[in-house]
């Protein structure tokens, strides 16, 4: 079957840019959160069973920022779509084990997790710092 639009599949690198920039941007917001209220977030790791929960927000607040960086400025993106595609499927684990707890619903999470993995498999697209081999 024909393409409709052929002359747009020249912006092929574009629909990465912007999964990249979306993705960096949520998991800057995800990470600033744990940062921010770091004592409401370590509650919330010590009622999974997670002590001290006050480490883990750290931690986990410090990568998810780190990673909605490289996302957001295009470097390491491959790797930092797999520090966040491993977040998110231990979110997913979480979610479903705790479902009462977890602030977010698990479509969220199952979208952006498929967001890191198209990621991962096509590299960061436009404006970055990554260069294919």
């Amino acid at each position: 079957m024909l393409n409709p639009l052929p002359d747009l599949l020249a912006f092929g690198l574009l629909a990465p840019f912007l999964l990249r920039v979306t993705l960096g941007l949520v998991f800057l917001d995800f990470g600033w959160n744990k940062l921010r209220r770091k004592d409401e977030k370590a509650a919330f790791f010590e009622s999974l069973g997670w002590r001290p929960g006050a480490r883990y927000a750290l931690v986990l607040g410090i990568v998810e920022v780190v990673c909605g960086l490289a996302l957001l400025v295009g470097v390491y993106t491959q790797i930092a779509a797999l520090a966040a595609a491993v977040i998110l499927a231990g979110a997913l684990y979480l979610k479903q084990k705790h479902r009462e707890k977890w602030p977010h619903d698990r479509r969220l999470f199952l979208l952006l997790l498929v967001i890191s993995l198209s990621l991962i498999f096509s590299g960061a697209g436009f404006l970055a710092f990554d260069l294919p081999l």
